[in-house]
């Protein structure tokens, strides 16, 4: 399953920066959040949709770009292989208008270093 986040990831990582912009991190201690991709939708804090260009990416509403670089990064994640270890659960969505937060009080996970 872990094989299959990576492979997403390397697909999206190609563009270049703006807003909510993350960046995959090889080790947990590197990351600013844990995250946890859920199997299905009711399960998760944010749906997250994964745009196809980096200006398409908006601050903290759950449209990101992941980036090539982590000096290019808002937020730095580390995908978890249990969802006990995460801070944040999230669902990949198929359509850019169904991203968002389910659980509010998780948004201040995400909100960038300068905000």
């Amino acid at each position: 399953m872990r094989l299959i986040f990576k492979v997403i990831i390397l697909v999206w990582i190609s563009n270049p920066v703006f807003s909510q912009r993350i960046y995959s991190v090889k080790y947990e201690s590197q990351a600013d959040v844990k995250v946890y991709s859920v199997k299905y939708e009711s399960q998760c804090d944010l749906k997250v949709y994964v745009v196809d260009y980096v200006s398409q990416a908006k601050d903290n509403i759950g449209l990101w770009s992941f980036v090539k670089y982590e000096s290019q990064a808002d937020k730095k994640v580390f995908f978890v292989d249990y969802e006990s270890q995460s801070d944040l659960k999230i669902f990949f969505v198929k359509y850019k208008s169904q991203a968002g937060w389910k659980t509010a009080s998780k948004k201040n996970l995400l909100y960038r270093k300068n905000q």
